[in-house]
């Protein structure tokens, strides 16, 4: 059964219309109560910075207080850290109210089991199945109950800090912070400043409209001019919900996640401690490949969603992997992608070895890749078409072994993600474009 509601990221959509309104956010909570807690069950909830989050977070709060689960309310907090408040608190379901990097009009629901890890396809089709029944309400004495956990902030910021080394701190190092005046803007700058770090934080007032605007991960302009305006050694980028990290040397270059993955895994390996293959996507660099082999570390390509990483990596008994835009994963330090946490790694590795970021991702070569999107009227599936995979053989041949093609339907709109790269930029894109025109006339 195709999922209605849910896509590689719990449900999203603009706050208002279907499905993102408060009476689908409490069906949704009973429906998820039916198939996911057991009566007298616990749900933490917790959520971003958006104005939307409080109607969303009170709607959750009536379905599952309905359906007889008692609900521990967060606050605003990165959707790792529910999760790992989730098994820390012995709660049968976490909850994240958040659309990560989009724009604050937007909102978004998604799920953690009681370990910590994002539901899978067939548990959420299920929750799409209960979600065709009208909301439950309980009688009165089975009702559920409610209340505000005023430790969350510490408790996660207290395991950020955990995940570091023994006897390393962050004291020498200047980092401008940007919180993307989303759910990481008080735990991002007091994890780092606890750790002895001179933090510098922008992105971090959140006022409810917004997030991700001019700042974080996907926005991370204003990071790359203050970090060397003010000689800082390193700037930090979360995106709205925390889950997404982005980096900038000291020059205010930036590094983004096939770079960082690159890091990760060769201090990892170089230490001994890197299991299994090294994980990214379909749209990771070819360049992270080829530098990942040359130092024998096996590296395997999942299909986009850190979700769909981290079935590779428990497939494969990997530990670390993640995608370009950042979502990076860690497994033997958390259970799922936390920018925060990541980037204490790739600290901790600058202050081990006493080398500048700029200096720790020399031996990666990115190659010149461009990604056209191209809308289409209907849906299509690009290896259907002969016309199309025609010319992707034709691209192929061009570009030989020092490049590659992917065609990739996006999961949520009518649009073919047309992505190359290879060694000249001019070729990269003269291809890029040249598919771009061959899908834009099949999709007519």
């Amino acid at each position: 059964m195709t999922k209605r509601f849910f896509g590689t990221d719990g449900i999203r959509g603009s706050v208002g219309k279907d499905p993102m309104t408060a009476d689908f956010a409490m069906r949704l909570a009973s429906a998820a109560a039916q198939g996911l807690v057991p009566a007298g069950g616990t749900v933490v909830i917790g959520k971003d910075t958006r104005l939307s989050g409080y109607m969303f977070e009170s709607a959750l709060e009536a379905g599952f207080v309905a359906a007889g689960a008692d609900v521990l309310l967060i606050g605003p907090l990165p959707t790792p850290g529910i999760a790992r408040l989730t098994q820390e608190l012995d709660a049968d379901l976490g909850v994240v109210i958040s659309a990560s990097h989009n724009v604050y009009s937007d909102n978004g629901i998604k799920f953690f089991d009681r370990s910590g890890s994002k539901l899978s396809d067939d548990i959420e089709r299920k929750i799409e199945e209960h979600l065709k029944n009208p909301a439950i309400t309980l009688e009165s004495q089975s009702l559920g109950k409610a209340k505000r956990i005023d430790t969350a902030r510490v408790r996660y910021q207290e395991f950020c800090t955990a995940s570091v080394s023994d006897g390393i701190n962050l004291e020498g190092l200047k980092i401008v912070f940007d919180g993307a005046n989303g759910a990481g803007y008080k735990v991002g700058p007091r994890t780092l400043g606890g750790l002895g770090a001179d933090v510098i934080p922008i992105g971090c007032s959140p006022n409810g409209k917004n997030i991700n605007d001019g700042c974080g991960s996907t926005q991370p302009e204003l990071l790359q001019l203050t970090v060397p305006a003010l000689k800082a050694d390193v700037g930090v980028a979360l995106d709205g919900d925390g889950d997404r990290l982005i980096m900038v040397d000291e020059e205010g270059r930036l590094i983004d996640g096939d770079q960082l993955l690159y890091i990760l895994a060769i201090a990892r390996h170089r230490a001994g401690g890197l299991k299994g293959p090294v994980v990214g996507t379909v749209m990771s660099n070819l360049g992270l490949e080829k530098a990942l082999r040359a130092e024998n570390i096996d590296f395997k390509r999942a299909k986009v969603g850190d979700r769909y990483v981290l079935e590779a990596l428990r497939e494969t008994g990997g530990i670390i992997g993640g995608e370009t835009s950042g979502h990076m994963l860690v497994l033997d330090k958390t259970t799922t992608g936390d920018g925060l946490i990541c980037a204490l790694q790739v600290l901790a590795i600058m202050k081990q070895t006493g080398r500048r970021l700029s200096e720790l991702v020399v031996g990666m070569h990115k190659y010149p890749q461009t990604m056209v999107n191209v809308r289409t009227a209907k849906r299509l599936d690009p290896d259907s078409c002969t016309e199309i995979q025609d010319a992707v053989a034709k691209a192929e041949l061009e570009l030989g072994d020092t490049g590659r093609v992917v065609l990739r339907a996006s999961g949520t709109e009518p649009v073919i993600r047309v992505m190359v790269e290879g060694e000249d930029h001019d070729t990269v894109v003269s291809i890029a474009n040249r598919l771009a025109s061959v899908v834009a006339g099949s999709a007519a």
